[in-house]
């Protein structure tokens, strides 16, 4: 594989909308930011982090199938659908397989739908200089869409498509300006993102229970310092009764007698210290005066190490 993994462009957070004819936006889907990188011969899919997820999704690996492209670098969001939505959850139930006839079983339960929304790399050459309407262009001319890939579409109503993602309960919108060239490992304005709630990776560090069984986590976040701070507990979300048995098995084997926690958490009767080694995906609507989250909701496990759930992360 001659081409290499690069860090994506990211848009950076805002709270109004941007206005102008050289806007548009597009629905920000809830799932796992994929890059698909096809030199010709060798086909990789590597996620944001830059971790291989090729195994995991056979069914987008047969690039020409779907991409007249000699080579290509494409940019999309992997994602599966729950209630007719995208979940976070459901999508995690695929990129953490590592077997093959997990993987193969899994494929056909819980499908995956690529949304891809960018090219970076087109028939040898960098067209990550190009504005996005361009890009947008060669990806009109060079994608075949099908029921389990698509092309992201473009708004012209950024308020209106907000307004559509909050009746239908789903993430936000991205808001891209057609003019933008694509900044790799950059973040910046010209790429923004509305969303209804805050999201986050979080570490475990304590667990509650309700007859037996795990009913809450205490989770945390390492600030500058590499201190553990606790942010807040959750105990509802997308969690099956199945991911709350694992987690039951799992914190009787990573139990600890030393609160990890550099502060004091507020829910710690009948609480049970574990080593912080597990991590999850927590949306909420707000912080607290008191630095901990309001109304979390555990989105799924989280492929990511405990030393990158940090106060200053941005997802």
């Amino acid at each position: 594989m001659k081409l290499q993994p690069v860090i994506p462009f990211e848009p950076v957070r805002a709270h109004d909308f941007p206005h102008g004819d050289d806007w548009i936006a597009q629905v920000k889907w809830d799932g796992v930011r994929m890059l698909t990188y096809y030199d010709g011969r060798e086909v990789r899919l590597i996620n944001r982090k830059g971790n291989d997820r090729t195994l995991q999704y056979p069914e987008f690996t047969d690039v020409p199938a779907y991409c007249s492209a000699n080579s290509v670098i494409l940019d999309g969001e992997m994602i599966a659908l729950a209630g007719g939505k995208p979940s976070f959850h459901e999508v995690m139930r695929r990129d953490s397989l590592r077997r093959g006839q997990e993987i193969a079983f899994a494929a056909s339960r819980i499908p995956a739908i690529y949304m891809i929304f960018d090219v970076l790399y087109y028939d040898g050459e960098w067209v990550t200089g190009l504005p996005l309407s361009r890009r947008q262009q060669l990806l009109q001319d060079i994608v075949t869409p099908h029921e389990r890939l698509q092309l992201v579409p473009n708004v012209t109503n950024a308020e209106s498509l907000f307004t559509v993602m909050k009746q239908q309960g789903w993430e936000g919108i991205v808001c891209k300006r057609l003019d933008s060239t694509y900044a790799i490992g950059g973040k910046d304005s010209r790429w923004c993102k509305l969303k209804l709630a805050h999201d986050l990776y979080a570490v475990i560090g304590g667990v509650t229970y309700r007859d037996g069984r795990v009913n809450a986590l205490l989770l945390g976040l390492y600030d500058e310092e590499g201190r553990f701070i606790y942010i807040g507990h959750a105990g509802t979300g997308k969690w099956k009764a199945g991911d709350w048995v694992t987690m039951t098995e799992t914190a009787s084997r990573l139990r600890t007698a030393s609160r990890p926690f550099a502060n004091t958490p507020d829910r710690i009767k009948g609480a049970e210290w574990i080593d912080p080694q597990l991590t999850v995906k927590v949306q909420f609507l707000e912080w607290t005066p008191g630095g901990t989250m309001r109304h979390p909701v555990i989105q799924g496990w989280a492929n990511v190490p405990p030393e990158a759930c940090i106060v200053s992360q941005s997802i």
